[in-house]
Parts: C-alpha cells; sequence; structure tokens
C-alpha cells in the first residue's frame, strides 16, 4: 500500500450534482485529498468552482442534463480532454418526487428513475468502458439512501431507484472487481439538502426523524467527506461491492 493510503493527489474525479449540497460536499473531500474535479450537472456550479480552485485543484463544470443517458459518453470525453484523465466516478446526482401511491404518475417515476438509475448505470458503464479499453482500473461510489433499505413514505418512484442504486452496486462490482474497478455506495440519513427540506420545515416530521438518529441531529455535506475519500483512495483497494451507510446511527436504531 502506498505510504499515504488516503492521498488522491493526481486524481480527477468525475461528480454528477456537485453544485450544491452532498455532491458539493464530496467534491470538496475529494478536492482536499488532491483530486482534481469534474463537476457535472445543468447548472453552474460557481461555488463549488470557486471553493476547489481555493485548495489549489482544478476544477471544471461540463454542462449535462442527467435525466436521461444520452450524455454519458460526451461527459466522459469532455472530462478527458479538458483534464486529462478520469480515476473517480461519484454517481450523487439525484432527485425526488413525493405523492400518496395512489395519486403517483408515471412522470413522478420516470424522471427519478432516469436520474437516479438509468443515467447513474450507462455514466458508470462510459468510465467503465473507459478504463477497459486502456487496462486500468478506477473507483466508482454510487450514492445510496436509507430508502435502499427501508421503503419509507410518498416517494415510491425514489424507494425503487435508491434500491436499485444498491443492488447495480452489487452487480457491477461482481462483474468489475476483477478488472481492478471498485464499485462501492454510501448511503447518506437524514442530510440538510435540498431534497430534504419539505421534511425539515414539517414540524412533526422533522422532529419524528431527530428523535431516531441516535447523533440528535441532521447530516451536513461535510460528514460525508471522510467515507467517500476511504472508498476513492488505495486504502479501499480490496473493498468491491460494500455500502457504507453514514446516517448517524439511524439503521442501528
Amino acid at each position: 500500500m502506498a505510504s499515504h493510503p488516503f492521498s488522491l493527489h493526481g486524481q480527477v474525479a468525475l461528480v454528477t450534482g456537485a453544485n450544491t449540497g452532498l455532491g458539493q460536499g464530496l467534491a470538496l473531500a475529494l478536492a482536499r485529498a488532491g483530486a482534481d474535479i469534474a463537476a457535472v450537472g445543468r447548472s453552474a456550479p460557481d461555488a463549488t468552482i470557486e471553493a476547489v480552485t481555493a485548495l489549489g485543484r482544478r476544477c471544471i463544470w461540463i454542462e449535462a442534463a442527467l435525466d436521461t443517458p444520452a450524455p454519458a459518453q460526451s461527459i466522459v470525453d469532455r472530462a478527458l480532454a479538458q483534464l486529462g484523465r478520469i480515476d473517480i466516478l461519484i454517481n450523487n446526482a439525484g432527485t425526488i418526487r413525493r405523492n400518496d401511491a395512489l395519486d403517483f404518475t408515471e412522470d413522478d417515476w420516470d424522471q427519478v428513475m432516469g436520474v437516479n438509475l438509468k443515467t447513474l448505470f450507462f455514466l458508470a458503464q462510459a468510465v467503465a468502458r473507459h478504463w477497459s479499453a486502456n487496462a486500468r482500473g478506477g473507483k466508482i461510489v454510487n450514492i445510496a439512501s436509507m430508502l435502499s433499505f427501508q421503503g419509507g413514505v410518498r416517494v415510491a418512484s425514489y424507494t425503487a431507484s435508491k434500491s436499485g442504486v444498491l443492488g447495480l452496486t452489487r452487480l457491477l462490482a461482481n462483474e468489475w472487481a476483477g478488472k481492478g474497478i471498485n464499485v462501492n455506495a454510501i448511503a447518506p440519513g437524514y442530510f440538510a439538502t435540498n431534497n430534504t427540506e419539505a421534511l425539515r420545515t414539517d414540524e412533526k416530521r422533522n422532529q419524528a426523524i431527530l428523535d431516531r438518529i441516535p447523533a440528535g441531529r441532521w447530516g451536513q455535506p461535510d460528514d460525508l467527506g471522510g467515507a467517500v475519500v476511504f472508498l476513492c483512495s488505495a486504502a479501499a483497494d480490496y473493498v468491491h461491492g460494500a455500502v457504507l451507510p453514514v446516517d448517524g446511527g439511524w439503521l442501528a436504531r
């Protein structure tokens, strides 16, 4: 193992949905560990770029809508053209729709499954094809959820997609571990992000969630930093198909 097993110096991380929230926290953690960042998404990640460059790392924006997998190969090609390599893929981008299962629409289903599962798979495929063609490995970290383990309520497509993320993580690890490609997942607990704003502003739901979390607070994006750096580093070279909950103890309760 390298003398600095958690260092990502000289590596390039492709991070989807890095403009705010968890994606921004993940990108900054990787940059602090030495990685340059290719931030992928529909909106310009100006704050992320400023923060990453302040750390002395390169950061570019690859503009792409991730509701379909059509841009996957273009994303890989543009990252390679601008930064010269890809070592890490963080499949973070996600969306959520809330409605009773009796009233859930096909559009609410398709929009969430497209971003959270379909594009995740085909972007992983595009990056892995590049690595395989060049006889090299890399690290993929998918962002799962507490709803990869539990059912939840009023989020049918989100629960289905995040259960699928966990299954795909294991499948891809089975297929690609022998190629030197590590595929793992992080399952964040209840974090203070745009996706959970509706829960946090509902006084009863907010208190019920806090009562269940042994740590007694909502997670913050920086709380994911150690987990993602570990899974992307040489320290995790023999870790395949794992899911690491970062949940303040939620699942242990």
